[in-house]
């Protein structure tokens, strides 16, 4: 009697007995385990053979359980050097000291591959024969100087955006390298030419000319309308500056000029042609007097050396001495954007 009682009180306070659970079948691809070094097995733990399918990458796992669209994997190079530089019609990249330049890529007639850079970005010109590899070696090669370029291009772009026109009464703008404030002044025409340049004393600076453009234009005109006001007047001083200093050099060079043009080029400065005409920018006005007179030099010249050829720049170099210089400004101090 005892003895069943006690095994009633024990039957009581004892945990309740699980079977071991039944082990199914292993599929023919294994699924991924909680612990991947072990799996259950008839209540025991046995090692998991290496599945030779690699597991998807944790990320992609989440992303899939999120539904969130799975991205392509990046290498480590690409991670950590974003495309810092990429022009807008970029069809090849190459990483360049730590930095991921995609650029535009030409094939053409030519004996070697050429390298470019201009507002957009890097182009390379290689010749239709040349392999692939060839041009990636090239492009290596010549990473200093491309990622240079690149980075003084960026800045110069940066530059001139920050001294983009703002065409309104008060703006200001460059004129022979000075800097002249638009004011638009309503009250006559200034002989019909539309606008008229005055010097008065600065108030805050004595001694300093203060510069001041009036616009013929009544205070509500448009952005458009100042901006083609003051073009046609800058056009217009262009044209007489260029032609006295066409003809001022003109005999020490000992070439005879006979017809000026003026161009809007976006790249190009000017042009001469064996029949004696120039061509030049109007937008030269905006640099100082002795910018002008270098590429002015520079046309005439042509009309004795129709190349770049050292006795070209000889030639440029006996008229003006420190061409080199001005050639430098004319490049780095650009233009304003419009």
């Amino acid at each position: 009697m005892m003895q069943r009682l006690l095994q009633f009180t024990l039957d009581l306070f004892e945990p309740e007995r699980v079977e071991p659970a039944k082990t199914a079948i292993a599929p023919a691809t294994p699924k991924l385990p909680a612990d991947p070094s072990t799996t259950a097995v008839s209540g025991t733990k046995e090692a998991v053979a290496p599945v030779k399918q690699a597991p998807p990458a944790i990320e992609n796992i989440a992303s899939q359980s999120l539904g969130v669209p799975v991205l392509p994997t990046q290498t480590l190079q690409q991670a950590l050097a974003p495309a810092t530089f990429r022009h807008p019609a970029a069809t090849r990249e190459s990483l360049l000291d730590g930095i991921l330049v995609a650029y535009e890529f030409r094939r053409g007639k030519r004996r070697t591959i050429g390298f470019s850079v201009g507002a957009d970005g890097l182009t390379v010109s290689a010749p239709k024969w040349a392999p692939l590899y060839d041009i990636d070696k090239a492009v290596l090669e010549k990473s200093g100087w491309i990622i240079k370029k690149l980075h003084e291009t960026r800045k110069r772009h940066q530059r001139l955006e920050s001294a983009r026109i703002e065409w309104k009464d008060g703006c200001t703008l460059p004129f022979l390298g000075e800097q002249v404030i638009v004011v638009l002044d309503p009250r006559h025409a200034f002989g019909g030419v539309g606008a008229e340049l005055k010097s008065s004393e600065s108030q805050t600076l004595p001694g300093v000319a203060h510069l001041t453009l009036h616009v013929g234009l009544p205070h509500s005109a448009s952005a458009d309308q100042i901006r083609d006001a003051v073009q046609a007047w800058l056009m217009r001083q262009a044209k007489r500056i260029f032609t006295e200093r066409l003809n001022h050099f003109t005999p020490t060079l000992g070439v005879q000029w006979r017809k000026l043009s003026l161009s809007s080029a976006g790249t190009r400065w000017g042009s001469a042609s064996a029949d004696g005409s120039i061509r030049l920018n109007w937008r030269l006005i905006h640099f100082k007097q002795s910018v002008i007179d270098y590429v002015v030099v520079h046309e005439l010249s042509h009309l004795r050396v129709m190349d770049h050829s050292p006795r070209f720049w000889d030639t440029v170099r006996a008229v003006v001495p420190d061409y080199a210089e001005l050639r430098g400004q004319l490049k780095d101090e650009g233009v304003p954007r419009w």
